[in-house]
């Protein structure tokens, strides 16, 4: 589904939009096309995400489950660009 689509026109929830304006306004310096684990991960950075994912309970199904992210957003899946987020 991914590759057919061109993802700005991909939609995976009826919220995306608001989804992302949230996660902008949240994360306003979060660099997304090289991704640091560290703010992903550390306790300053779970302080802020879990308040987020919260905001779209009973909103999107399945809001707390994790996905796998690439660090790198060239570069291809890999064990070493993978990271789980959850």
């Amino acid at each position: 589904l991914i590759s057919s689509v061109d993802p700005k026109f991909l939609n995976l929830t009826k919220v995306d939009d608001q989804i992302y304006s949230e996660f902008r306004k949240t994360f306003r310096d979060l660099k997304i096309d090289v991704l640091d684990p560290e703010e992903l991960k550390s306790e300053p950075a779970k302080e802020k995400w879990r308040p987020f994912c919260l905001r779209f309970e009973g909103v999107v199904e399945d809001f707390n489950y994790g996905t796998l992210l690439r660090l790198d957003c060239r570069q291809d899946y890999t064990e070493e660009n993978t990271i789980f987020g959850e």
